[in-house]
């Protein structure tokens, strides 16, 4: 079967998606948006794969701040999104991450080509937008938040499939009249490519956090996060006596207010831009306790994947999220905490990463919890399963 998997993002277990696809014989092409800034998998193929990677959006420059600008930008990539899959003519197409004008343009395009797709859906979008509005996004939002409800919705018509991350998503579906096509197949742990490391690593040495307690925290901060909370965390656990410092690894408008904030509170802090994937084992295994960051609106339409990262790397973690999330859950199973994300929470989720910081051994017990839930509930193959068979009979019934 040929297959195209297009994860706007470049995400490490998407990558796993088309790496396992392709290991069991089929004809897998795997792209990515160049112009997109964020911690990105392996996509490179290794000696001896038969996977193709490839880019769309090369030169182009994603910002996420100029609402104008960004949306000439999705325009362009849905053309050229078009382009690509017409130039590979797969069987079937799996989109994931992709921006909604994007993704609109690839799914009119659709209606002529005549190439069956699925939508992975990571995200609503629509959800996320009117939850921010005349908030974090201008008041105006509302109204693009009903545009964009209208737009998400009328794609996954237009899917032949959906597949949605968490059943929190079907509810959504219920609503939209496409819940027959919904399948829910969780997003997995990488399990393979993010290993427990020593926490005295070559990358901790170079940085100069080998000799330090770190909450650390790498991936993306957008709307859905409050990249300050990570530095008022930090300095509720300084002010319990614990020399603690912040590690963040990130790029972008949200460094300089961690920057800024970390400054006024005088709290130490390291920036860094994103690492290279096949050093990602050691980046988390740097953190003494690995820290998600969801906003409290953000409940019903994302589920922060990089928890099930921070698992594998065998780390207490602490959640400033939603209690309702599904991966609240999974950091609480593990033996770590989970708090709301707002001021008036940190006094307690201080007080339990200044416990655990001087606790080593109860630190060993929960990261050692932490890796065994993930390789327990969370490994690629049954997953994978799932979407080869979704797939074969979308080939088949064509």
């Amino acid at each position: 079967m040929r297959l195209l998997v297009h994860d706007f993002s470049g995400h490490p277990f998407q990558v796993q998606l088309s790496r396992e696809l392709a290991r069991r014989g089929h004809d897998v092409v795997h792209s990515s948006c160049d112009a997109y800034v964020s911690g990105k998998g392996a996509l490179v193929a290794e000696p001896g794969e038969t996977i193709v990677f490839e880019t769309i959006g090369d030169g182009l420059v994603f910002d996420k701040l100029r609402f104008a600008k960004r949306l000439v930008v999705e325009i362009r990539l849905g053309i050229e999104l078009v382009r690509h899959v017409r130039s590979h003519r797969p069987d079937v197409a799996v989109l994931s991450n992709v921006q909604i004008p994007t993704l609109v343009i690839f799914a009119v395009a659709m209606l002529f080509i005549r190439i069956p797709w699925v939508l992975w859906h990571q995200d609503v979008y629509a959800v996320a937008v009117k939850s921010f509005a005349g908030d974090k996004l201008s008041r105006g939002f509302t109204v693009v938040s009903a545009i964009f409800e209208i737009a998400e919705k009328w794609c996954s018509r237009r899917a032949v499939a959906v597949v949605a991350i968490s059943d929190a998503f079907v509810p959504v579906h219920e609503k939209w009249g496409t819940a027959d096509k919904v399948t829910v197949i969780p997003n997995w742990a990488p399990l393979d490519e993010i290993v427990p490391v020593e926490r005295k690593n070559d990358w901790a040495v170079e940085q100069g956090v080998d000799d330090t307690l770190t909450l650390l925290y790498s991936g993306t901060l957008g709307l859905k996060h409050d990249p300050s909370l990570l530095v008022a965390l930090t300095q509720q656990v300084r002010e319990l006596g614990v020399d603690a410092e912040l590690v963040v690894v990130n790029e972008g408008p949200a460094a300089d207010v961690i920057r800024d904030e970390a400054r006024r509170l005088d709290v130490p802090v390291t920036l860094l831009p994103y690492q290279p994937y096949d050093r990602l084992p050691e980046v988390l295994g740097s953190g003494d306790v690995l820290l998600v960051l969801l906003d409290q609106r953000a409940g019903a339409f994302s589920v922060p994947s990089k928890t099930l990262s921070y698992l594998c790397a065998g780390r207490p973690v602490l959640g400033l999220m939603p209690l309702e999330n599904a991966a609240s859950t999974l950091v609480e199973r593990a033996g770590g905490a989970v708090f709301t994300p707002q001021s008036a929470s940190l006094p307690a989720a201080g007080a339990w990463v200044a416990e655990i910081l001087g606790d080593p051994e109860r630190r060993e017990r929960v990261g050692v919890a932490s890796r065994a839930l993930a390789e327990d509930e969370f490994t690629a193959e049954r997953c994978i399963d799932r979407f080869e068979t979704l797939l074969t009979d979308i080939q088949d019934a064509r």
